[in-house]
């Protein structure tokens, strides 16, 4: 007898009288799956709310509190004909892997299957216009279908066992229609072949096999690089703390143990690992996690700081609020969760078209069918013009319409260092309405730098630099890269919290803040003349100079801001910056619409109320703290600057410091996405042509093979021209 199965370790419970559990669900392709699956589990008694995420393949399921055992939520997504495990991150990336060594093996064998029948069919072809032996043509057909068949059967099956359980959910997808296409052409070359007809389509049924296949492997390996990407999450959370006992005892702790109250000690260089309230010492934090922010941020007694945020300098004692559970960190993998879940919902153009396209082919056909047997014609004669139907309305063309485009555009993008990670990104870009920017390191550099070296004589700027090489923190080595990287000064010490000292020529030298250099007269110059620089001094005896530091904007900054204005598009900046720091910037670029001091989750606000008003929101940032928005966007951009998580996130990845990729992204999807719609509307106009002709019975099975041939190939010439007349390539290059 097989054991039970015991997951309620996996359960989530909540105050309000609510369980949760979230599942990895295999085979979860489109949103036909998506509606099954949530209204199959809407119908199972005591489940308040089942939640689909297309992009990550998992459900979230919450029912009353013993309303059902956890395992009945697996037993039911069984019988929905979907395999369900508890979420389990590495057991999700093994499964990716597995899928597409999968993809791969149906690919291979499909390729070499198409290769070696365009063999035969070449002679055939040759022989039909000469003197072909019709027992030689046969027994090529034959070949033929020894190959075709098994191939079939065996590459075919990511579409035939995807077109069976969307018609088990009772919806359509685009896998329907392309496994009738298939089976059908197979099926009629067979009965052809067995009639010693000169022309059979087995040829044509594994070539189309073989180009699907392609499509949905770069699919697959698409998600698992992102899927990857997201969960480098895990890597800013600290495994160990180290909590301060009641006796003064500092003993290192797994994080799993530490609890709120507890007290912790942050040494310089470490990552923060609780979220807490100082209550001894001060420092500079880095907390770009949650405002973005690149230069450092001054805390004291009484501060609060987060968790992933790293401490630079001085040693620090924290009061727990949130270590193992409830941090930051997990407040924004859970806003990430719900806003790709949100996102995930967008319908491509090529299911909605499937949507309409299936069902009306197939109630063609159907007619056909009924209206020639009841004017008796015989069946035989009758069901042959119904094929011919389907074969001359095969989604070829409607299967092409979309992913040639993409293909086409996509190679024009990568030219302008741009690169897509989701193939349906084009068609939301192009709907956008509405410019989102971050500031840090989206409209700016990602690197602070020196911002008045031109009044730094090249002898002190070298010194300081070859102090300041000794160091990492942000500001120091802004001046080291000023410098040129100069070998560090031998003998650096370092005054935790004020700056770092040596002996140079026998006197000593400074570089730290201004009090600690005693630069304040000096200091004060500099600040009038770049108000929203960081300082940082440096004195060699009587010798002093102050540097200011600063994020530098992007090149070409105002003039994407300018093309994106001349395309119509609204511009805004939600920045975690504080508001000193984004209003020089929002004015430089002429932007008015800039709000500052943004947590992530009110970022995630902004947008839902910009999404309310029915806007299309093309968010663009680099940001940790950015990631939900980037996720929870219409459409979303990062630089290839931005941190994992950030990349993960967004749609279209860009290469270098120039920010028109961001421009010449929305005019080239805004073409694409018109060819996309002229090519569905070909498909509709061949239809409208070549089924009335289908249906009155002129047209054979190899005629309707050429025109359907045709109509692909005209779609895929048209594609091409997403290529042509774009704008000038970028020619930015990474920093």
């Amino acid at each position: 007898m097989a054991a039970q199965q015991d997951l309620s370790v996996f359960v989530r419970h909540r105050e309000s009288g609510i369980a949760g559990m979230e599942l990895a669900v295999e085979n979860i392709r489109c949103a036909g799956c998506m509606h099954a699956i949530e209204n199959g589990l809407a119908h199972e008694a005591g489940i308040l709310s089942a939640r689909v995420n297309l992009a990550l393949k998992r459900v979230t399921v919450e029912w009353t509190e013993g309303a059902l055992r956890p395992e009945a939520v697996i037993e039911r997504l069984s019988r929905l004909g979907f395999k369900a495990y508890p979420f389990l991150p590495a057991s999700g990336r093994e499964d990716d892997t597995s899928e597409e060594r999968r993809l791969l093996r149906y690919l291979g064998v499909a390729g070499f299957a198409s290769m070696n029948i365009m063999l035969l069919s070449v002679s055939v072809w040759s022989g039909n216009s000469s003197d072909i032996n019709p027992v030689t043509r046969d027994f090529f057909h034959w070949l033929s279908a020894l190959i075709a068949l098994p191939t079939a059967a065996y590459a075919g099956r990511p579409f035939f066992e995807s077109a069976l359980r969307a018609l088990r959910a009772g919806a359509v997808n685009m896998d329907v229609p392309i496994t009738l296409g298939i089976v059908l052409a197979l099926g009629m070359s067979v009965v052809v072949t067995w009639n010693h007809a000169e022309h059979a389509y087995f040829d044509g049924a594994v070539m189309l096999i073989f180009f699907l296949l392609i499509g949905r492997y770069l699919d697959q390996l698409m998600r698992r690089r992102t899927r990857d990407l997201a969960g480098n999450l895990a890597a800013l959370k600290a495994e160990t703390a180290t909590r301060l006992m009641p006796n003064g005892e500092a003993m290192v702790t797994p994080i799993a143990a530490i609890v709120p109250g507890d007290r912790v000690l942050i040494q310089p260089g470490e990552r923060v690992s609780v979220d807490g309230i100082i209550e001894t010492g001060s420092s500079e934090i880095d907390q770009s996690l949650v405002t973005g922010e690149t230069l450092p941020h001054a805390v004291m007694a009484g501060a609060q700081v987060y968790a992933g945020t790293v401490n630079l300098s001085g040693a620090l004692t924290v009061k727990v609020e949130a270590a193992a559970s409830g941090t930051l960190l997990d407040e924004i993998d859970a806003l990430m969760a719900r806003a790709v879940e949100s996102r995930s919902r967008y319908v491509k153009l090529s299911d909605r078209a499937a949507r309409l396209y299936a069902p009306l082919v197939h109630a063609t056909a159907f007619a056909t069918l009924l209206g020639w047997i009841a004017f008796g014609l015989p069946w035989p004669e009758a069901l042959i013009i119904a094929i011919t139907v389907l074969i001359i309305t095969c989604p070829c063309a409607l299967g092409l319409a979309i992913p040639a485009v993409q293909v086409v555009a996509a190679s024009a993008l990568f030219k302008r260092k741009v690169m897509l990670k989701q193939g349906d990104a084009l068609e939301r870009l192009a709907e956008a309405d509405i410019a989102v920017f971050d500031k840090t390191g989206t409209l700016t550099l990602p690197d602070p730098d020196l911002v008045n070296g031109d009044e730094i004589d090249a002898a002190t700027l070298q010194a300081a630099g070859r102090l300041a090489a000794a160091s990492r923190h942000p500001l120091a080595r802004a001046i080291a890269r000023a410098a040129g990287h100069p070998v560090p000064t031998s003998d650096v010490s370092e005054n935790h919290g004020a700056g770092l000292s040596a002996i140079v020529d026998g006197i000593e030298t400074r570089l730290g803040s201004v009090a600690y250099c005693e630069a304040g007269a000096e200091a004060a110059i500099v600040a009038a003349h770049h108000p929203a620089a960081s300082l940082i001094a440096w004195r060699h005896g009587d010798d002093c100079a102050v540097f200011a530091v600063d994020q530098q904007i992007r090149p070409e900054a105002r003039d994407c801001i300018a093309a994106l204005r001349e395309l119509g598009l609204e511009i805004r900046i939600l920045s975690g910056d504080r508001s000193e720091a984004v209003a020089p910037v929002a004015s430089a670029l002429g932007i008015t619409e800039a709000e500052s001091g943004l947590r992530p989750d009110e970022k995630l606000k902004a947008l839902d109320r910009l999404s309310a008003k029915g806007r299309k929101v093309l968010m663009i940032g680099d940001g940790l703290n950015d990631a939900p928005a980037l996720a929870k966007a219409h459409v979303s951009i990062s630089p290839i600057s931005a941190t994992d998580l950030a990349q993960a996130s967004a749609d279209i990845v860009f290469i270098g410091d120039s920010l028109m990729p961001v421009a010449d992204s929305l005019r080239i999807a805004r073409r694409a996405r018109n060819l996309m719609l002229e090519n569905l509307w070909f498909a509709v106009l061949y239809n409208a042509v070549a089924v009335p002709i289908a249906v009155a019975g002129f047209a054979t099975p190899l005629v309707a093979a050429v025109a359907m041939s045709g109509s692909s190939l005209v779609v895929t010439l048209n594609a091409l021209r997403a290529g042509r007349g774009l704008p000038r390539q970028n020619t930015g290059v990474a920093s």
